[in-house]
């Protein structure tokens, strides 16, 4: 397996940065490492911490800033998308449907009063009656109206289109251990028509006015990657995180 960064446009894209993934069975395994030529400086490292090396690499670089994607084994890492932000950069990542969000205007419960005895808490609470959900049950509570179908881009036979729903939410994990609630950012889901589920979610940080069809071909974009490279010109340039199968 291997961790790769590209660039690309809405007709290219190319790879600037691409690492061997050694998995931890791997690392820990001496005489399979001495087989394997592998480095001793060479550790064990998440495929997450990889894409994060490559990003911080592209932007000391000053590779034209840009949407970050990524598919759900990155996106879900809440680290990985605190980085990501951290390095001013926004992005539409891929979430797995166990991450846990608040529904839309609705936030943690602020730190208690203090009452004058003990140390006064700075954390944020929830109670019984107030608790996040995941995004596969919010995606049940939301209405029917909520569900639009948007078409990103002309395939091969026929233009590709799916049903979707975007809605504003915060990311709730472990907010519980932090003093102020998570931003809000953008929770997409695709729900094909005749599907009696989602099957797809993403998280974004585009600004709050970004329009449905544009959240839905930037997370649809990753397909660029997945095709030879073709000439064109296009000012949009966009950071795409992809894990290889390496034979």
């Amino acid at each position: 397996m291997a961790v790769s960064l590209s660039v690309s446009t809405q007709t290219a894209s190319l790879p600037i940065a691409w690492r061997l993934y050694l998995p931890e069975v791997w690392a820990q395994d001496k005489a399979r490492r001495e087989q394997a030529g592998v480095p001793t400086e060479i550790t064990f490292q998440t495929k997450p911490a990889i894409a994060l090396q490559q990003v911080r690499a592209a932007v000391e670089q000053d590779v034209p800033r840009a949407p970050v994607l990524a598919d759900a084994a990155y996106g879900t890492e809440t680290r990985f998308r605190e980085t990501i932000s951290e390095l001013g950069l926004p992005y539409v990542v891929g979430i797995m449907s166990t991450v846990s969000v608040w529904k839309p205007g609705q936030a943690p419960l602020s730190k208690p009063e203090w009452k004058g005895v003990g140390r006064p808490s700075k954390l944020l609470r929830r109670k019984k009656d107030h608790q996040p959900v995941t995004v596969k049950e919010l995606a049940r509570w939301l209405p029917a109206a909520a569900w639009k179908t948007v078409t990103w881009r002309a395939g091969t036979k026929q233009n590709l289109r799916s049903r979707f729903a975007a809605v504003r939410v915060r990311p709730a994990h472990r907010d519980y251990w932090r003093s102020e609630p998570h931003p809000e950012e953008w929770l997409l889901i695709e729900r094909p028509k005749g599907e009696a589920e989602p099957i797809k979610y993403w998280f974004s940080t585009l600004p709050a006015n970004t329009k449905l069809r544009d959240l839905v071909q930037l997370a649809k974009h990753r397909w660029i990657i997945h095709l030879a490279a073709t000439h064109g010109k296009s000012s949009l340039t966009r950071l795409a995180i992809r894990g290889y199968d390496v034979p």
